[in-house]
């Protein structure tokens, strides 16, 4: 019950605070044309948006082990346990949050400015759609997985 707990505490701050980004936050900036309200709410997020995210990766982790055995398991076990491919397609979405993490901090954030906000618009939708994604497997755990 505290690994299942933690994680979605984790997912609670993760997944909520992309949403608070995508849709308020976001905004504000596209119609202000101001990056700095940008930086400013992940200046903020990211002290507790990535321990979150570990949180919930280590937890994740732990409860796929502790449910469908060791990962090897997990791939020998998805063609017959809907529970299997729920674990096997939060790592997908795990690995798309990372590849979508290392494109802003190394492409779109050090050159940031007013007219590659658009792109940053985007990227924001995607992860916000990552996140939640997230959120609707995990729940299908509850439910015998997908």
């Amino acid at each position: 019950m505290i690994l299942l707990s933690l994680h979605v505490l984790g997912a609670t701050v993760w997944t909520g605070g992309h949403i608070v980004l995508a849709l308020a936050v976001l905004p504000r900036a596209l119609r202000k044309n101001d990056v700095s309200i940008i930086r400013d709410f992940e200046a903020g997020y990211e002290r507790v948006g990535i321990p979150a995210l570990l949180v919930q990766v280590a937890t994740g982790l732990l409860l796929a082990i502790r449910t469908l055995g060791s990962p090897l398991e997990w791939l020998a076990l998805a063609g017959s346990s809907s529970v299997a491919r729920a674990a096997l397609i939060k790592l997908g979405l795990l690995v798309a949050t990372f590849v979508l993490a290392l494109d802003a901090r190394l492409r779109i954030i050090p050159r940031l400015d007013a007219q590659r906000l658009p792109s940053l618009a985007w990227h924001i939708a995607l992860i916000t759609v990552v996140a939640v994604a997230f959120v609707v497997v995990g729940v299908s755990f509850r439910y015998g997985g997908i």
